[in-house]
């Protein structure tokens, strides 16, 4: 374990004034999972972070850090992040009124696991529940830390079967840190006993490809369910056995953006390549395909055998336990899922059990939907982020369109999710631009801030501060007192 970074990061970047009256340890000062309370996105009814801001504006500190796309996790007076440095991934702990580094300690990884080319080894989000903060690498497993990051325990998994690298973050149900474990191959729904990282419960998830989303922890009257989207369908599970209680067929190849809840409603956003009605792909049966290409006729095909085409594009998916060579099985297996696929926002009732799919949809929408950015509920409305900086708010009870596909001027990709705080609603572009409107039922900008470095992480806010991670940095924002 060691206090201190590489003397080239070490420089604390400061600008503006550090109050050193803050109250560290209140109720409202902790954003403890991806996503912060309960998942949500949602600040505190009393938060009130700046509108405007940027890398000298509004700064109360700013601190260079080593690369990862996981999000600030903060309980009291402590932020926590993973990141990966020289090659090395590593569980860090920032003081938050100052952004000093406290602790930072290396997983015993042994390599960090191959991921897509634009993300990190150091992307699933801490947890923390006030004494222990857990952290999860695909390229180890689960890890827990006290708050000083003495190592308490570990539970060592297999990386999941994805070349594009893990996404999922943990979460908190009952006494169990949860994780989601699918992949192309051997998918599983994971629950440990958050004291001592042993195994309570693991559910078979094979019917699932690969997925990158966080599991939801839905309370609902006296249930409390863990909901985890997956390729073409959503699934529900007890709590406590990680017995499945009910799910939904319809949805996206891909499993990217997370659940959430709010007008006793959950809420969720399906989108992937070939779901939409007017851009489907399509494959040709086996039978026909193997004839035009197998050329050596072994009942395999290689990636040289495959045509140019979207199809040949997703080679590494359709080979499903990545040993260089189709199957039949696995060609019609990518094909199935191609002619099922199905892009969605919508919103599901409680109390399922079996099939819901035909019972428990209250609403759904089919157009402008968020890839990896997770949907918002704020205060009655649902507000998603569609790449292009394509902008929509519904009403949450109904799905009733206040207004659809807005652009924003902010073009580009969008992978963090959006938060709710003081009355606005924060979109995050993959470009460094942050977009600040007014929550409500028509498109109002606030703000443009544009942050000169690549977002890929959600933020987080604590009062009348927001944190923010960039590719090189993380940020404290404040605004400045009036003289």
């Amino acid at each position: 374990m060691s206090t201190s970074l590489p003397i080239r990061r070490i420089a604390l970047l400061i600008t503006g004034l550090i109050c050193g009256s803050y109250v560290a340890h209140s109720a409202t000062t902790a954003w403890p999972q991806f996503r912060g309370v309960e998942g949500r996105s949602l600040a505190t009814a009393d938060a009130k972070p700046p509108v405007q801001f940027g890398p000298s504006s509004n700064v109360l500190w700013k601190i260079e850090i080593p690369a990862g796309h996981s999000s600030p996790c903060i309980w009291g007076d402590r932020i926590f992040l993973t990141a990966l440095d020289n090659g090395k991934l590593e569980t860090l702990c920032l003081d938050r009124v100052s952004g000093k580094l406290l602790w930072s300690v290396e997983a015993p990884a042994q390599k960090a696991e191959p991921t897509h080319r634009i993300s990190n080894p150091a992307a699933s989000t801490p947890l923390t529940d006030g004494t222990r903060v857990y952290v999860y690498f695909g390229s180890y497993g689960l890890l827990a830390y006290d708050l000083e990051g003495k190592p308490l325990w570990s539970h060592p998994l297999n990386t999941p079967m994805t070349e594009f690298g893990s996404g999922t973050s943990p979460v908190l149900a009952e006494q169990y840190l949860i994780l989601n474990r699918d992949g192309d191959i051997n998918s599983t729904l994971l629950a440990v006993d958050k004291l001592t990282g042993k195994t309570a419960w693991e559910t078979d998830r094979s019917e699932f490809r690969r997925g990158f989303a966080t599991p939801f922890v839905w309370k609902s009257g006296a249930r409390t369910e863990i909901v985890v989207p997956g390729s073409l369908a959503l699934k529900s599970y007890d709590a406590k056995s990680g017995k499945e209680l009910w799910m939904a067929r319809g949805f996206a190849r891909v499993a990217n953006a997370s659940p959430t809840s709010g007008d006793g409603l959950l809420i969720l956003s399906s989108w992937n390549v070939g779901g939409d009605s007017d851009d489907r792909v399509t494959m040709e049966p086996a039978d026909a395909f193997f004839t035009q290409y197998d050329k050596d006729k072994d009942g395999l095909l290689t990636r040289e055998e495959f045509p140019p085409g979207v199809v040949l594009d997703r080679f590494t998916q359709i080979d499903l336990n990545k040993d260089g060579k189709v199957t039949r099985e696995e060609y019609e297996n990518m094909r199935m899922m191609f002619n099922k696929a199905e892009n969605s926002l919508l919103a599901i009732k409680p109390g399922g059990k079996g099939d819901i799919t035909e019972s428990h949809v209250v609403w759904k929408q089919s157009r402008a939907l968020p890839y990896v950015s997770s949907p918002l509920w704020y205060d009655g409305r649902v507000y998603a982020i569609k790449s292009g900086g394509l902008a929509s708010c519904y009403d949450a009870k109904t799905g009733a369109i206040h207004y659809q596909a807005e652009r924003i001027n902010a073009p580009g990709d969008y992978y963090a999710s959006a938060i709710g705080a003081g009355g606005a609603v924060y979109f995050i572009s993959q470009n460094g631009i942050v977009t600040v409107i007014a929550a409500g039922d028509e498109l109002k900008i606030l703000s443009q801030n544009k942050m000169e470095e690549q977002i890929f992480s959600s933020p987080a806010v604590i009062g009348d501060t927001l944190y923010l991670r960039t590719a090189t940095k993380l940020y404290a924002f404040r605004n400045a007192p009036l003289n």
